[in-house]
């Protein structure tokens, strides 16, 4: 198992796991619903929906990993260092630095 000695040393690597252009859209899906259900447990109080919210992230990403990149996602080798460069990799996509 490759070690990073930081999130910056991480990242290239992470990107490089998501090379696939469906995969990464599938990942920004993934997200964009994690949002939707983050706001649907805030208006409704309901815990539930955390769970339904950690399934849909997850799930789309691992759709995108197994089907089309053909990896293993990195969240099973670097779970918090994966864990950002969702969201990083998110932010990045809607700054136009990747390409969806």
């Amino acid at each position: 198992m490759r070690r990073f000695a930081s999130f910056r040393e991480f990242y290239p690597f992470y990107l490089s796991e998501h090379a696939n252009r469906t995969s990464r859209r599938l990942h920004f899906l993934g997200s964009c619903g994690v949002l939707g259900l983050l706001a649907a447990a805030i208006a409704t109080r309901d815990g539930a929906w955390l769970f339904a919210a950690l399934a849909c992230g997850y799930g789309f990403a691992w759709i995108g990993h197994f089907f089309f990149e053909k990896n293993r996602p990195a969240t099973f080798r670097h779970p918090f260092y994966s864990f950002a460069g969702d969201w990083v990799m998110f932010a990045d996509i809607l700054r136009g630095r990747v390409r969806l």
